[in-house]
């Protein structure tokens, strides 16, 4: 912060984190010697990927100060717009009418400028800090028993988090919840219910503004909801996620696949069809069941785990090896 400081004033106010030999690094944290450092702002992903991992504590900080409730974990999202907070409620079930008490809790937080202070802690007593929060300890013992471990303190909110983050809450000008929804502890179906929180934030009002009038226009358009309008195709709970097409759906339909058949061709492709199911051993080898099993359908016949394919890469990786193939003949297969 102080380096950002000595260049201008306008860069200090603007830059959320810093990038110190390859690692990012918290802006207010001592450097430790000579260093190549690079300055983020908010126009750069990692500038708001963190200034939404922040967001996320500042919606946590405000979720434990209004119900209470036991935080689980709190990033920003995976598709890069926003964030969101697991916790677990009790009897609460949550919705928008909520997002208002919560709002004014996270506009008071952002007012109070709370600095975001970074804390290496032992094993010990992070399991002391997070005693009476099953989840935080459960997150602990599963950490190598020499690791240190940091914690981040946000005005009264302490959380497990390796960071880094945005220097205070100031920098956070406008927030904003999205949803509420339900979910799983450690995503899956056996464990604690939680409620997942998702929000919004920018660094000032316009944008907030702006995103919401372009989320708005999306509703418009959402193709879940124009396909049934005009009788293309609708869902039905009892085959969850998947789509009946009607006579005019199936038109559709049938003239995107005859194009996308019509593509392949000139492009010198063959159609091939794989199976939709199989088990759980080619998932094992493709690395899917790695990163990817919570979100896959997944089930059990004789004692043997199947997986539906959520992409045709594996399968056609069998179909290569079914025979033997060599460079001087068939050793390429575009299909």
């Amino acid at each position: 912060m102080d380096i950002a400081s000595g260049i201008s004033t306008g860069l200090a106010a603007s830059c959320l984190i810093a990038q110190v030999n390859g690692v990012l690094w918290d802006m207010t944290r001592p450097l430790e010697g000579d260093c190549d450092l690079k300055l983020f702002k908010f126009d750069s992903n990692e500038g708001r990927d963190t200034f939404w991992h922040s967001s996320a504590h500042i919606l946590g900080e405000s979720l434990e100060r209004v119900y209470g409730c036991k935080l689980c974990i709190g990033p920003c999202t995976t598709r890069g717009e926003g964030f969101y907070y697991d916790a677990h409620y009790k009897d609460l079930t949550l919705n928008d009418t909520h997002f208002g008490l919560i709002d004014k809790q996270a506009k008071k937080a952002v007012a109070e400028k709370q600095p975001f202070e970074r804390i290496e802690v032992s094993r010990a007593e992070a399991l002391e800090v997070f005693a009476e929060n099953e989840f935080k300890v459960e997150i602990i013992n599963e950490l190598p028993e020499d690791k240190t471990i940091t914690v981040y303190r946000c005005g009264p909110l302490v959380d497990l988090c390796r960071g880094p983050h945005i220097p205070n809450t100031s920098f956070v000008k406008a927030f904003a919840c999205l949803k509420a929804s339900a979910s799983y502890w450690r995503g899956k179906a056996d464990r604690e219910s939680l409620q997942r929180v998702y929000g919004i934030s920018f660094p000032d009002s316009k944008r907030l503004k702006e995103y919401q009038h372009m989320i708005e226009e999306a509703k418009k358009r959402d193709h879940r909801l124009l396909g049934q309008s005009q009788k293309l195709f609708f869902f039905h709970p009892l085959s969850p996620g998947s789509c009946f097409f009607l006579p005019h759906g199936a038109i559709i339909y049938n003239k995107l696949m005859d194009f996308l058949r019509k593509e392949y061709r000139e492009r010198g492709y063959q159609e091939v069809l794989s199976p939709n199911i199989y088990n759980m051993q080619l998932w094992e080898t493709s690395g899917h069941a790695a990163n990817y099993k919570d979100n896959m359908f997944v089930f059990e016949i004789e004692k043997q785990e199947f997986g539906l394919k959520p992409m045709n890469c594996p399968g056609h990786c069998l179909m290569f090896g079914h025979e033997v193939r060599s460079y001087r003949g068939k050793f390429s297969l575009a299909v």
